[in-house]
């Protein structure tokens, strides 16, 4: 246990010394929220990759959906590395960092307000961003925190204001380009993390090798060996739609396409990205599909089978003692970079999106501040201990990509979208994704089915509402205004 406080202690400072050696180039808003646009392919990549990827995937992700769908777990793996990474990439990066360059914004909501002329959308969605992304950050916290509690004996509480007071420092004092820096180590680890954790579990005597694992789950139950597994189709369905198409509308995710430092190095980035998800998908859900071999019933707390518990208990049971330190610094890692983007773009919906012109010259200071009141308000929720990780998730991506998917995508691409197409749109999403979501209760087992039909709809909604409001607006007059408002500094 000393050896493990010891190696993350280090791990920690030298978090903290990336986040002070950031804060002497961090000077104004455009270098604490994008890095000055300088990512390079690798960098931009991990970034990526572990933002995608957090404590919800190796902690409420591969245990929960692996233990209840077995090996259809895996066409999630493909839904992600698919569509999440390769076909996003190819997609929204490069007409992503040209466009928002041209119209000198920095977030979301700016390039709605420009996009469409509409400061009313970027009022409704900073504040889309700011709420609905405290309970995404919540259940991150959660998941995080149980790993802590098992395989490092730290009890859940202390956990939570451990993790959320490195989250603060360094972000606050380095800002995205810290965040950055962090990432392309983090996602180092993760990456060899999750490569030792898969491989070593499949040459357990329990497993037997990659050709027995059908015939051993198939022994456990025949279900978990189908195409779909024993939650059906939908559910499936849902998973797959939410967790690969959701970062594509996903203000944290999209931000790292503003940062690139130029179109040209999409193309290596893309790659990278799409190995990285591969290879972490992978190992996580096959992983959790495997915890059938090791353990006959869930995990309970305070009574309850928890399923979010498995990967932690195999971890702290199953693996050798010095991968349960790896594997703790893989989704410490997977977390923090998740956690920061997280924090980031929410204080960012505040300050540049709704701070009076007034306090412009105070916006770093009071950026920095809102981390705090963000990850504060996260805190909150996580110390309730809520006992479903994955549907916190899935109403928390539901909403915000719900609502951003349809007016961003068809904004790069569709000179006919306008912004009654766009507002309605996001009522849509933002409708679909909580009208379900309480009808059937937030711990439904469809929870993703409805946060994947909330931007699915708004993609039909958005067209059909321009097309009948007068279609095409003059996108290039807003943006000739919005370079000779930058150029005056005001």
């Amino acid at each position: 246990m000393q050896v493990k406080i010891i190696v993350l202690l280090i791990y920690v400072a030298g978090m903290i010394l990336i986040g002070y050696f950031s804060m002497k180039k961090t000077k104004t808003v455009g270098d604490f929220f994008l890095a000055n646009r300088s990512l390079g392919p690798w960098v931009s990549a991990f970034a990526y990759g572990s933002s995608y990827f957090s404590a919800v995937l190796f902690i409420g992700y591969a245990g929960n959906i692996g233990w209840g769908f077995g090996l259809s777990s895996l066409w999630i793996v493909v839904g992600n590395t698919l569509i999440g990474s390769l076909l996003a990439w190819l997609v929204l990066a490069r007409r992503t960092r040209l466009v928002t360059e041209e119209m000198q914004v920095m977030t979301m909501p700016e390039f709605l307000q420009v996009r469409y002329g509409s400061n009313f959308l970027k009022a409704f969605s900073a504040l889309l961003i700011f709420v609905f992304l405290v309970p995404y950050s919540a259940s991150v916290y959660m998941g995080l925190s149980y790993l802590f509690d098992v395989v490092m004996g730290i009890p859940y509480f202390y956990a939570l204001l451990l993790i959320a007071g490195l989250t603060g420092v360094y972000l606050v004092m380095g800002g995205y380009l810290a965040v950055s820096i962090t990432d392309f180590f983090q996602g180092s680890i993760m990456l060899g993390g999750a490569i030792f954790l898969i491989v070593y579990l499949v040459g357990r005597p329990e497993v037997g090798g990659w050709s027995q694992i059908v015939a051993r789950l198939r022994e456990v139950d025949p279900q978990l060996t189908r195409a779909v597994g024993p939650p059906g189709f939908w559910p499936l369905f849902g998973l797959v739609g939410l967790t690969s198409l959701g970062p594509w509308g996903l203000p944290q995710m999209v931000q790292k396409f503003y940062a690139l430092k130029n179109e040209k190095i999409v193309y290596t980035a893309t790659i990278l990205a799409t190995i990285f998800a591969l290879i972490c998908t992978f190992s996580a859900y096959l992983s959790g599909s495997l915890t059938h071999l090791f353990f006959d019933q869930l995990p309970q707390i305070n009574g309850e089978p928890n399923p979010e518990l498995l990967m932690p208990h195999l971890i702290a049971e199953v693996m050798p003692p010095a991968f349960s330190l790896i594997f703790l610094l893989l989704v410490f890692s997977a977390s923090m970079s998740t956690l920061s983007s997280l924090v980031l773009v929410s204080s960012s919906a505040i300050t540049i999106d709704l701070l009076p012109a007034r306090f412009r010259d105070k916006s770093l200071p009071i950026m920095r501040v809102l981390c705090g009141v963000f990850i504060f308000f996260s805190l909150l929720i996580a110390f309730y201990r809520v006992t479903f990780i994955v549907n916190l998730m899935s109403i928390s991506w539901g909403a915000v990509a719900g609502s951003f998917l349809a007016p961003y995508l068809y904004g790069l691409y569709w000179k006919g979208a306008n912004r009654w197409g766009a507002i309605s749109s996001m009522i849509a999403g933002l409708v679909v994704s909580l009208g379900f979501s309480w009808y059937y209760g937030f711990n439904s087992p469809l929870a993703p089915l409805w946060g994947s039909l909330a931007m699915l709809v708004p993609l039909v909604v958005l067209p059909v509402v321009s097309i009948l409001t007068g279609g095409e607006e003059d996108v290039s007059l807003r943006i000739r205004e919005k370079r000779a408002v930058g150029n005056t500094g005001n």
